[in-house]
């Protein structure tokens, strides 16, 4: 079935998003610099990439950089005055994205802050309210990045936030696994938190069997 789920990733693909230079050379520079391959599918960057125009996004926040290959979907996505703050723990990481998006011609709208998220989200209200956040880093810390970007919105902003399926491992209870763990306790904080109307939605595809969670705040 994975076999199949890739042959209609690549048909979505190719019939609706077509070649991108700039973002084939990006994975490439990332498997290069040896990044893991774990970035969005093409077709869920380009769910990033109409998501942000649908909310009219001017500001977004996004944790967890990596490559930029994301980033470039969100960037991309600004009206010429809007901005996009970035947070990425490791600096090999942020130097592969920085090369990545001037080459994708968005480094200007962009600002990679480099060390621990919940350090940088400390100390970011400087740039709020932003308009979108998309979360996609360390899934034990996925509870409190969602209430940050609770703090850091506004009634509106639009939170996304991705790998929280986990191949089925979100149902495991007993699992020992912190990002399982991590993904649970993201599930227990958006039931129990009034300020924001959620769902989450399973996907299949090349990136195997996962889910992405869509919030609002209200």
């Amino acid at each position: 079935m994975a076999t199949g789920w890739q042959a209609v990733d690549d048909y979505i693909a190719e019939k609706l998003l077509g070649a991108d230079d700039a973002l084939a050379a990006a994975l490439a520079n990332n498997a290069a610099n040896g990044l893991p391959p774990i970035d969005v599918s093409a077709a869920q960057g380009k769910m990033l990439f109409l998501l942000a125009q649908m909310a009219g996004a001017k500001r977004i926040l996004e944790v967890g950089t990596l490559g930029g290959y994301s980033t470039i979907w969100l960037a991309r996505a600004l009206p010429a005055s809007g901005t996009l703050v970035t947070l990425e723990l490791e600096p090999h990481h942020a130097a592969v994205a920085r090369e990545n998006l001037e080459r994708a011609g968005v480094a200007d709208k962009v600002d990679i802050r480099v060390g621990p998220a919940a350090d940088s989200l400390a100390g970011i209200a400087a740039d709020a309210p932003f308009d979108l956040v998309f979360i996609d880093a360390d899934k034990q810390s996925n509870a409190h990045y969602v209430a940050e970007a609770i703090r850091l919105g506004r009634s509106g902003t639009t939170i996304i936030v991705d790998n929280v399926v986990r191949e089925g491992g979100v149902l495991d209870a007993d699992s020992g696994d912190e990002r399982i763990e991590g993904t649970r306790a993201l599930f227990a904080r958006l039931s129990a938190d009034p300020r924001l109307d959620a769902t989450a939605i399973q996907t299949v595809g090349a990136k195997g069997w996962d889910g992405f969670v869509l919030a609002r705040v209200r």
